[in-house]
């Protein structure tokens, strides 16, 4: 299990979304026909609200086994593997910067037709599509901020029950099938 990191929330940086593009090259030649997609979830990927600067991408594969298999290709590219990380189905790494420790990119990555697949993109583009419910979230995530600054797993763990309502509205509004 990774350990909990400071919660430090910054001011959204456009060039996220390139981090986030170059990382998808990377990972790409890593994984080849395995990598279907990468998306780009998360608050790093939501203009105008606060994040902590980790990129949350989110690789869809062809076949967690064969995933598993790649497992030595993202090491190389500097991920710690975690697996299912506590969510059956998924496969959870991590990267942090080498010098710093800093963490820099989670990878949350799941099978073709996952539904956890379609809640983490209808949430980004919910939010996305309606500035005022972005706004709150960003009150949101400064609140538990507040309360946890130290403990980012107490982090998200405050910010749960928030998410899980704005999703089923997200999941309402944005239907993917």
């Amino acid at each position: 299990m990774p350990p909990p990191i400071k919660v430090k929330l910054v001011p959204h940086d456009p060039r996220w979304a390139e981090a986030a593009a170059e990382e998808t090259e990377d990972l790409a030649k890593a994984l080849g026909s395995v990598l279907l997609r990468v998306h780009h979830v998360g608050s790093t990927a939501i203009p105008g609200i606060r994040a902590k600067p980790v990129l949350d991408l989110m690789p869809v594969v062809s076949s967690l086994a064969e995933l598993d298999a790649k497992r030595s290709a993202l090491e190389a590219l500097g991920f710690s593997w975690w697996g299912e990380y506590g969510l059956p189905g998924r496969r959870y790494c991590t990267k942090d910067d080498p010098v710093t420790g800093d963490r820099l990119v989670q990878l949350h990555c799941y099978v073709e037709g996952s539904e956890e697949i379609e809640r983490h993109v209808a949430f980004r583009d919910y939010m996305r599509a309606h500035a005022d419910v972005a706004h709150a979230y960003d009150e949101e995530k400064a609140r538990c901020q507040r309360l946890h600054p130290d403990d980012s797993h107490a982090y998200s763990d405050c910010k749960n029950d928030w998410i899980q309502r704005a999703q089923a509205e997200a999941l309402a509004r944005f239907p993917r099938s």
